[in-house]
């Protein structure tokens, strides 16, 4: 399993790659969401975010709403660093805290009174918006795509080179 700084360096020399290569598919606008939703896998959300990591710390003083996360996945489990699931989870999660809160706040708000029904507006530009969401979401599950394999081939070197020294 690669250390912190290692899965950062294939982050970033591979970034210009997947960033190249969504422009090429999708034009100038998928390139930039694909690479944005890549770097921020890559750097910030990827399956370490189950550890007290370079990920994690990156959080600064946000990294406590990982803390239930931590107690919730074993590290390198099926749910953290499993393909769509580990993106899936981490996404839902964090839309807990980016929407849970907020939303109950303005169910407060609402249930009091202070203020009505947000504007259609919002859905309109969501839906407009769609194409470059599912490009995030492309950049993020390909990040986390990387981190993933490099443990998996970085485990895999280890064992065979200690199998190779047996003899």
């Amino acid at each position: 399993m690669p250390l912190g700084k290692v899965h950062d360096r294939i982050t970033l020399c591979t970034l210009p790659l997947v960033t190249l290569l969504a422009g090429l598919v999708g034009g100038a606008a998928m390139a930039l969401a694909v690479g944005g939703g890549y770097l921020f896998a890559g750097l910030m959300f990827a399956g370490d975010l189950d550890t007290y990591s370079r990920q994690y710390r990156r959080w600064l003083w946000l990294r406590w709403i990982w803390i239930p996360y931590q107690k919730l996945c074993r590290h390198r489990s099926f749910w953290s660093h499993g393909p769509i699931v580990g993106t899936l989870g981490r996404l839902l999660y964090l839309g807990i805290w980016l929407l849970g809160i907020p939303g109950l706040v303005w169910g407060v708000g609402y249930w009091w009174g202070w203020w009505g029904i947000p504007g259609q507006g919002w859905w309109d530009w969501l839906v407009a918006q769609r194409w470059h969401g599912v490009g995030i979401g492309l950049g993020l599950e390909l990040g986390s795509l990387s981190h993933s394999l490099s443990d998996q081939l970085g485990s895999a070197w280890k064992g065979w080179r200690k199998g190779r020294q047996r003899f």
